[in-house]
């Protein structure tokens, strides 16, 4: 097995347990070692920081697994993939949909999968996965077998890898049925909340999953409380927010596919009384609802959810992605009473929580209200943060009563 050694002055960071080397920190790069080939990775001095992923075409030039493995066998697979399950189900007890595999924060770098698990199917599980390194991609075959030996009850495995961070590592972008036999939809719950997904055509790996203990916290205190849900995707929050008791709530999104799918999971939860979707742009709604109540009008909501997508794709986008995140919560800041409730987010990996939670108290004084913080969430910890890499860090979620 190949070495790379990591220049002088570049090994605090690895010490610490980050899993990234670049490739300006090594000093040689092998030329006639192929993508995706196991590497040991040392410093100058002889420490072994372990068994690496190595691209030579990537700034990531090697990804370290925590491990001393010479070969990512099946069996290397197995034993990760296990312990990645057990920690969800302590985590989840009762939850039997989640992400299973997230990434560096799993030790398998450039990996994330999904579970589904179809109730109405016999109990089958389906899995989603992404593979956003070369490493990962090559060894597919090896993961899906893997993932039917830890989850005998598998039925089908599919890749929706039209993740851009492939560009990174030399990857083309990619959909398709890598093993089994995948039905037009399947029916998951979360939080005792029934959806019917269609995993080939969804968004990303499905379902936001990364969402899920924030929308249980919305259904914990919507009771009564007429609900604005925007962006709302599948209607995961409107949803939550009737089964917690509101006395209404409308879900907007832009994708006509994204707003049947929301009505077909209002039938199948019966919440026809209550809940209710339109194919909107949502800046274009909420503009006219702020221009109403300019000119008189009512205030019709008494909590709006903004759970927009990422606005800033990279650092450089971060000005745009500011003034993004300000006018829309500028607007639900205006259309909402005293004692209503500002539920607002973002995914964006680049804007801080810092940085998010300035824009939308800079909005709240431009517009005379005042704020109080009662509830500050992240990303569900089945998407778990590893302490060494802040890049695994990144969604952000407030809960604002406007008093």
């Amino acid at each position: 097995m190949n070495t790379l050694i990591v220049k002088n002055r570049h090994n605090n960071r690895l010490r610490s347990g980050h899993l990234w080397v670049f490739s300006n920190e090594l000093e040689h790069i092998p030329t006639d070692l192929a993508a995706g080939s196991l590497v040991q990775v040392r410093s100058a001095g002889g420490h072994n920081y372990g068994t690496a992923l190595f691209n030579p075409h990537s700034l990531i030039a090697a990804r370290l697994l925590a491990s001393e493995a010479e070969e990512l066998d099946v069996a290397f697979f197995v034993a990760r993939i296990e312990q990645a399950f057990a920690l969800r189900r302590r985590l989840f007890p009762y939850e039997t949909s989640y992400r299973l595999v997230f990434g560096e924060s799993d030790f398998l770098p450039g990996l994330v999968i999904d579970r589904y698990h179809d109730s109405t199917s016999g109990g089958s599980d389906y899995f989603v996965l992404q593979t956003l390194s070369v490493g990962m991609d090559m060894r597919k075959d090896e993961i899906c077998e893997a993932l039917r030996q830890v989850f005998p009850q598998t039925r089908a495995i599919i890749e929706k890898n039209n993740s851009a961070l492939r560009k990174h590592d030399g990857l083309d972008q990619r959909e398709s049925l890598l093993w089994g036999d995948v039905p037009e939809e399947i029916q998951m719950t979360e939080n005792g909340i029934h959806s019917a997904l269609s995993l080939m055509e969804g968004q990303k790996t499905g379902y936001f999953l990364d969402q899920k203990l924030n929308r249980q916290k919305v259904k914990e205190i919507a009771s009564g409380l007429r609900v604005l849900d925007c962006f709302t995707n599948q209607g995961g929050f409107a949803l939550h927010a009737v089964a917690g008791g509101a006395a209404s709530a409308l879900g907007l999104d832009s994708s006509a596919a994204a707003i049947e799918r929301c009505r077909a999971n209002v039938r199948l939860n019966g919440m026809e009384a209550r809940a209710t979707f339109e194919c909107e742009e949502v800046l274009d709604y909420l503009h006219a609802a702020a221009e109403r109540f300019t000119q008189g009008g009512e205030r019709l909501w008494d909590m709006i959810i903004l759970d927009p997508p990422a606005f800033a794709k990279s650092r450089a986008q971060v000005p745009q992605a500011k003034r993004g995140y300000a006018k829309i919560n500028r607007m639900a800041l205006r259309i909402l009473p005293r004692g209503g409730f500002l539920v607002t987010g973002s995914c964006s990996h680049h804007v801080s929580e810092d940085v998010l939670l300035s824009v939308i108290l800079e909005e709240a004084q431009r517009e005379r209200r005042q704020l109080r913080l009662v509830f500050r969430g992240g990303q569900s910890p089945c998407h778990p943060v590893l302490a060494s890499m802040p890049e695994t860090a990144y969604l952000k979620f407030f809960v604002f009563e406007v008093i």
